[in-house]
């Protein structure tokens, strides 16, 4: 199973010469990929902005929106052009992950419909496909992708589920109990059947980490108030962080065996030395 990190654009208050140390670092170290989180209304940064720094200053790992709300942005043609842009700036190392999002303020924002975000994503799918292949009206919006960019799909719902098997190379896991997983994993893989797709897809899955001193009190701050929209849930989501060894290694072990192929680890701070720490259980 690969191990991705998340690059800490959504904890408030991050430097911007961290995340570009960060980027550089968990390049070096050697995990798969370099993964963002997207939010709007929040003390954060704009993913695809951030990807573009941190292909800047790293080589071979691939760069992730895991997930991107594409849904909330208000023109496709331009969403495309900046993605297409960070891929040919990265050598063809992005993926796009994308979801539909859940938090009606996000879309508020942007004057878009937050009741319409399904259908609108999966015209936003579309859409990016068509301006990618040089196509769309108008025609030539540029640059070119340095490739084919892999869509990977993301959401718990039937409906997300049935889109990442139409649409992705596989479907992402924003969490969870990794008992539950290989359950999901068959589901997932009967809808992919369904739609006629051959080969396996890419499963992956989120969890949050956060190592070293004062870890659980860090990641509790930080998730109580990034997820403080879902009410009693963030509790829950802050009682599963990872802040020791074990608990990190049991959880690797856990995805790997339920058949995820990809294990996305967010940190709950912003500091790059929080790597080395996770590079020495999760890479070892």
């Amino acid at each position: 199973m690969d191990i991705g990190i998340g690059l800490p654009t959504t904890v408030p208050g991050a430097d911007g010469r961290q995340l570009v140390e960060f980027a550089r670092r968990a390049d070096q170290l050697g995990f798969s990929t370099l993964a963002t989180l997207d939010r709007m209304v929040y003390d954060s940064y704009d993913n695809i902005v951030a990807l573009a720094a941190a292909a800047a200053v790293t080589q071979r790992i691939k760069l992730a929106t895991t997930i991107l709300l594409a849904a909330y942005r208000p023109s496709i043609p331009e969403l495309a052009k900046q993605l297409a842009s960070v891929d040919r700036l990265s050598g063809g190392r992005l993926v796009v992950g994308l979801a539909a999002g859940g938090r009606e303020d996000d879309f508020r924002a942007n004057g878009v419909d937050y009741r319409r975000r399904g259908r609108r994503l999966d015209a936003t799918i579309s859409g990016l496909r068509e301006v990618w292949s040089g196509g769309g009206d108008p025609s030539g919006i540029g640059p070119a992708p340095a490739g084919d960019i892999p869509l990977w799909i993301g959401g718990h719902s039937p409906a997300a589920m049935r889109r990442a098997a139409r649409h992705g190379i596989g479907w992402i896991s924003p969490g969870g109990s990794t008992a539950a997983y290989s359950d999901l994993v068959g589901r997932f893989t009967a809808l992919w059947r369904e739609q006629g797709r051959e080969g396996r897809p890419r499963m992956a899955a989120l969890g949050y980490v956060s190592l070293g001193p004062g870890g659980s009190e860090r990641a509790r701050s930080y998730l109580l108030d990034y997820y403080a929209y879902m009410g009693q849930k963030a509790e829950f989501l802050a009682a599963g962080v990872m802040s020791e060894e074990a608990a990190l290694r049991r959880t690797i072990d856990g995805y790997a065996a339920a058949g995820c192929d990809e294990l996305m680890l967010f940190p709950c701070g912003a500091d790059p030395d929080q790597l080395d720490l996770i590079a020495k259980v999760a890479l070892a």
